[in-house]
């Protein structure tokens, strides 16, 4: 009788003559599953093809477009179709692609039915977010979740992947050796730990279709969105998941208790039937499952230690079970005896060759000893005999060079007698011109020095400086007396260039970046900072965007809530959850309270203010660590330490500032500044000032990097283009305060 592994088999066969589309191909191979591993009620015959569960057929094609106006998706490919939905390749086409992740991205469709209650949708949406927090090389990343208007459907952006997922490999490849399944699991059991140990949750759905194997051999979780997580409420544990989640077949006999708190036990149950299904090609049958041919008898005990009914009879994760069943592998105590048994025989038979080989052999190296003793000796006398000619020669040699040495000498004093003689006539001519010279030279270094003074002594920001105070920052009190601005750092005029040179764009290609980015970076161009101007310490705080809201009735457009982010938030911190325009609104509003003109900065005040006379990636060098900003800190570049992330901003101040006293411009947050998108430098403005001709007129620069990127990003010449009608968890603000 055919199993259900023969049956897929058989239909890729199918599908790869071209016989069967893709399509036609999921939807047979999730009616055999179904049927295979779906219970069956007492005196129901199984059926020969399940049909398809209601909810896969949402009405989508190649070509359509789909999510709100402002972030659209084409889809390109249909992956996998199921009860739970379809799972496309698609082409990111909205503006949130700017931010972070790669143009090709896989969407899981949810039908309109599975969300249509409010408590399903907001369950739809935890499970995202939750899903985005699980940051591991082994679990697929989750970015974000969206509805579409015109289908009604909520959907998920997650990572693509190249490859095959175990149940296709199963059907091609058959019955695998344990050494290759347990290559497969250990990413696996990897995943699980960390998702456990960082997060508590278990995966409760671990099955063949859940494991992705990429065409570079790297394996991949899949499917987080039904994890479960253990919580306290009221001094109970309380379930975030539904009760049944998980595939028949592979759901531990405890995962109907809707009381019981998820423990990693649950993903072990799956996974031990897994490595049974990998090992025969089948499920095992209950207690009465035979013993696997590719597993020694203590392999198969630890095997069936992982499915056993009781959970505190199961190893404690998967790891645990993995090695439980590669230590079992090792040979018994009765096969231990008999080739220690061996061994003795062998070493009691050859102990009176192994005498005499070592007679003869001590005998022969007593002869060479004496023979290479002899050579020695002779070789000794020759080398002193060589030695004695050679000093004899270098006697001679040293005589005849002091000989020429001498007269050589005596040649050499005439000559400089002459020359020094020529050279009194020759200075005593020029020392009149040359006194009247440096005279003349010794007068205008005066006066450069005094205009330089001059010119240090109105720009720089220092306590000296009538608009700051003695701390060298100055605030702006408001006009009606209940409050002021925010701290600022004055910026002295110069010059820099702007954008990356060849050699940062190498480290940064060699650091995963992609060449449409870099080029915006190019032409490096010389710019000059006409005019003095002073720039917020730290990015706008919580606590300043507050007195801001207060006085205005200002009220947020996007989808991040700025007073609650999604992780914990003071008013030293820097707010988030703010457009471009609301940007402007914020200036315009500054301004009037104070009296004075506030703006956000031009693309080049910024990077000259982070730069601040560097001329490295970063302002600390050409490598940063999380001791310096805040980033995701399981990315290096160019060398760097990996380090902490923190999964959130941190308050203002928390790192030491550049040199000209500004915090927080790598990293943290990504902050609005006033230019339009253009694609690279060409006929950019070289006085300083903003560039808003042109270019996208929708979406405005960001600068500086943020807590949720890799380091490559927080590069003082990176350009990161947005929607200036969106807002994020990782955007914020500076402001500039004009002077003259």
């Amino acid at each position: 009788m055919q199993t259900a592994i023969d049956k897929i088999r058989e239909l890729r066969a199918l599908h790869e003559d071209g016989l069967l589309s893709r399509h036609e191909f999921d939807l047979r191979k999730n009616a055999i599953l179904d049927a295979e591993y779906a219970p069956e009620p007492e005196g129901v015959q199984p059926l020969q093809e399940a049909p398809v569960r209601p909810g896969t057929e949402i009405g989508l094609m190649v070509g359509q477009e789909l999510g709100p106006p402002n972030r659209r998706y084409r889809l390109e490919r249909l992956i996998a179709h199921g009860g739970m939905g379809q799972v496309w390749q698609a082409t990111d086409l909205a503006t949130h692609a700017e931010l972070g992740h790669s143009a090709q991205v896989a969407l899981k469709i949810l039908p309109p039915q599975a969300t249509q209650a409010a408590s399903q949708a907001k369950l739809l949406i935890q499970e995202a977010t939750r899903a985005r927090r699980l940051a591991h090389e082994h679990i697929v990343r989750v970015y974000e979740w969206a509805r579409d208007p015109a289908t009604a459907s909520h959907f998920v952006i997650m990572e693509y992947l190249e490859g095959e997922d175990l149940d296709s490999l199963l059907a091609r490849e058959g019955r695998l050796d344990w050494p290759r399944v347990q290559g497969l699991l250990r990413p696996v059991a990897q995943a699980l730990d960390y998702a456990w140990d960082k997060h508590r949750l278990v995966h409760r759905d671990i099955k063949p279709g859940n494991v992705f194997v990429t065409g570079k051999g790297e394996v991949k979780l899949l499917d987080f969105g039904i994890a479960a997580r253990a919580r306290a409420s009221g001094g109970a544990a309380m379930l975030e998941a539904p009760a049944l989640s998980g595939t028949a077949g592979y759901r531990a006999p405890e995962a109907a208790d809707p009381e019981r708190q998820p423990q990693p036990g649950l993903d072990v149950y799956a996974v031990s039937v897994m490595i049974y299904q990998m090992l025969e090609g089948e499920l095992p049958a209950g207690p009465a499952a035979r013993a696997p041919r590719a597993l020694r008898p203590r392999q198969w005990t630890a095997l069936r230690s992982g499915f056993a009914r009781d959970p505190a009879a199961r190893p404690a994760n998967v790891w645990a079970l993995l090695e439980a069943i590669e230590l079992g592998a090792g040979p018994t105590e009765e096969e231990q005896a008999a080739r220690m048994a061996a061994r003795r025989a062998a070493e009691e038979l050859t102990a009176r060759e192994l005498a005499a080989r070592r007679k003869a052999e001590a005998d022969a190296a007593a002869a060479a000893q004496a023979l290479i003793e002899r050579q020695r000796r002779e070789l000794q006398r020759e080398q002193q005999r060589r030695e004695r000619a050679a000093a004899e020669e270098a006697r001679a040699a040293r005589k005849e060079a002091l000989r020429q040495q001498l007269l050589a000498k005596r040649a050499e004093e005439a000559a400089k007698a002459k020359a020094a003689q020529d050279e009194a006539e020759r200075k005593a001519a020029q020392a009149k011109a040359a006194a009247a010279y440096l005279l003349e030279q010794k007068r205008a270094r005066e006066e450069q020095a005094a205009r330089t003074a001059a010119e240090l002594q109105a720009m720089l920001p220092t306590p000296a400086s009538p608009v700051a105070d003695s701390h060298g920052l100055l605030r702006d009190a408001f006009l009606d007396g209940a409050g002021e601005g925010p701290a600022l750092v004055l910026i002295p005029t110069g010059r820099f260039q702007m954008g990356s040179p060849e050699h940062e764009r190498r480290i940064a290609m060699a650091a995963g970046a992609q060449k449409n980015w870099l080029a915006r970076e190019t032409p490096q161009h010389w710019v000059g900072i006409e005019k003095p101007f002073a720039m917020g310490r730290y990015p706008v705080t919580v606590g300043e965007w507050r007195a801001f809201v207060l006085a205005t009735g200002w009220q947020p457009g996007g989808e991040v809530d700025w007073a609650a982010p999604g992780f914990p938030q003071t008013d030293e911190h820097p707010v988030v959850g703010v457009t471009w325009f609301d940007a402007l609104k914020y200036v315009a509003w500054l301004s009037a309270a104070t009296g004075k003109r506030y703006r956000l900065p031009s693309e080049a005040e910024w990077e000259y203010a982070c730069r601040a006379g560097t001329h490295t990636a970063f302002h600390v060098g050409d490598t940063i660590s999380t001791d310096q900003a805040n980033y995701d800190g399981t990315f290096t570049y160019n060398g760097g330490p990996r380090g902490e992330y923190r999964r959130g901003t941190t308050p203002a101040g928390m790192f030491a500032p550049n040199p000209w006293g500004l915090h927080d411009m790598h990293g943290n947050v990504w902050e609005w500044v006033q230019d339009v998108v253009h694609e690279n430098y060409e006929g950019a403005p070289v006085d300083g000032s903003a560039w808003e001709l042109g270019g996208d007129q929708a979406r405005r620069i960001l600068r500086g990097g943020s807590w949720l990127y890799n380091p490559r990003y927080l590069r003082s010449a990176l350009r990161n283009g947005f929607s200036a009608a969106l807002s994020n968890d990782i955007v914020g603000l500076r402001v500039v305060r004009e002077l003259v």
